[in-house]
């Protein structure tokens, strides 16, 4: 992590601290700012979940973000959560190299288990392999979720708080950690946790929500099925719509845009 605390991240901001003498990590943010991005974005394509559904995503949008701001900065990250009750996944990615985040709810064709599952990918730099954390959990609790997911794959300690508004802290063992203090800090303890620790400032993350999709990335998402078989694809209709992977963004693809698209990589490829 960079120790320069001088130039201004964008987004919302997420302070990371160390707790001296106790070896653990504060991360911590209002992330107001990220939320009213993250409903902005509903809104523009016209998506809806329901109370439950919003329940489970905020709180987990949440977490994710402050897991992303304790990573190093050259991480892609991902979390895929299955839910068995209400049966729905939810998905998260996260770039620390350019601090965004963004992620989706998929409430169709949902694989029924016999447990809840938590995916964690984590890719350390652009091109390089991923690699893969599975733990099953109970219930729909986004923090108890993740702290179980520290505990069985990070095998550390993390703790999570909701400390009113839209303010969020986490904290996360380092080697030699005050193990019993870590787990008996509460609410209030953290809230005063500057009068009664030593704080090291370590640096101040931006975080923004962003996917990246755009019309053509979403061209080339359906290409492969187009070629081999088009009236598949598009039924008896001139256009389908089609909803991004990563953040369930709505986009009209035509057949004209499609053809277009084809000739295009032709040209490139002659």
């Amino acid at each position: 992590m960079s120790d320069d605390l001088t130039t201004e991240p964008n987004g919302t901001i997420v302070q990371v601290d160390f707790v001296r003498h106790r070896n653990v990590l504060r991360v911590q943010g209002d992330l107001g700012p990220l939320f009213t991005d993250y409903y902005l974005h509903l809104a523009d394509h016209h998506l809806r979940y329901t109370p439950e559904q919003d329940k489970i995503f905020k709180p987990a949008l949440a977490a994710f973000a402050l897991h992303c701001a304790s990573r190093p900065h050259g991480e892609h990250l991902a979390w895929t959560v299955n839910f068995q009750r209400p049966l729905l996944n939810l998905f998260l990615t996260g770039d620390n190299e350019d601090g965004t985040v963004a992620g989706r709810l998929f409430t169709e064709n949902v694989r029924e288990a016999e447990h809840n599952i938590f995916y964690s990918d984590i890719v350390a730099r652009r091109g390089a392999a991923p690699r893969r954390s599975v733990v099953d959990f109970d219930g729909t609790d986004a923090f108890g979720v993740v702290e179980k997911y520290y505990a069985a794959s990070e095998q550390r300690i993390a703790r999570y708080f909701d400390l009113g508004g839209d303010t969020y802290a986490m904290l996360v063992s380092h080697p030699d950690c005050d193990e019993p203090w870590l787990r008996a800090v509460d609410l209030a303890g953290l809230r005063t946790l500057e009068e009664r620790e030593t704080l090291a400032p370590i640096e101040r993350r931006g975080c923004q929500w962003h996917c990246g999709c755009n019309h053509t990335r979403i061209l080339g998402t359906i290409a492969a099925a187009a070629r081999e078989d088009m009236a598949g694809v598009f039924g008896g209709d001139e256009s389908v719509h089609i909803a991004c992977p990563r953040c369930a963004a709505q986009y009209v693809i035509t057949r004209e845009a499609l053809e277009a698209f084809f000739a295009r990589e032709k040209r490139a490829g002659a």
